[in-house]
């Protein structure tokens, strides 16, 4: 398949700009159905402006805060998550309390060998 230079309107300047035959190869090779729609400044400024769409694709999806009290110690704490009936909700303090000796018990077969 031969490919010759093509003269394309930009659809947010309106300019004119040229779809060479090395880039509709680099679109053919790579499967692409569609010309490009914008000249190269264009898509530059696009693709460099934050959006809405494009800063929540960036950022993820919206984390849940939920405001409880710890199971434990009862202090007042907010948590990312929404916590379900039946399963304690821990404050980072107390979480880390709980966590520390776990880490600790696997610290010691390590100390063991050396």
């Amino acid at each position: 398949m031969e490919f010759v230079d093509r003269i394309i309107n930009c659809m947010d300047c309106g300019g004119d700009f040229v779809f060479t035959a090395g880039e509709q190869l680099f679109f053919f090779d790579k499967q692409f159905k569609n010309d490009p729609k914008r000249c190269k400044p264009c898509k530059a400024k696009r693709t460099s402006m934050p959006s809405k769409e494009g800063a929540a694709a960036v950022a993820g999806p919206l984390r849940t805060e939920t405001r409880t009290n710890c199971s434990a110690c009862n202090v007042e704490t907010t948590v990312p998550f929404k916590p379900t009936q039946g399963r304690p909700v821990l404050c980072r303090l107390c979480f880390q309390q709980r966590k520390s000796p776990m880490s600790e018990a696997a610290e010691i077969p390590q100390q063991a060998q050396a």
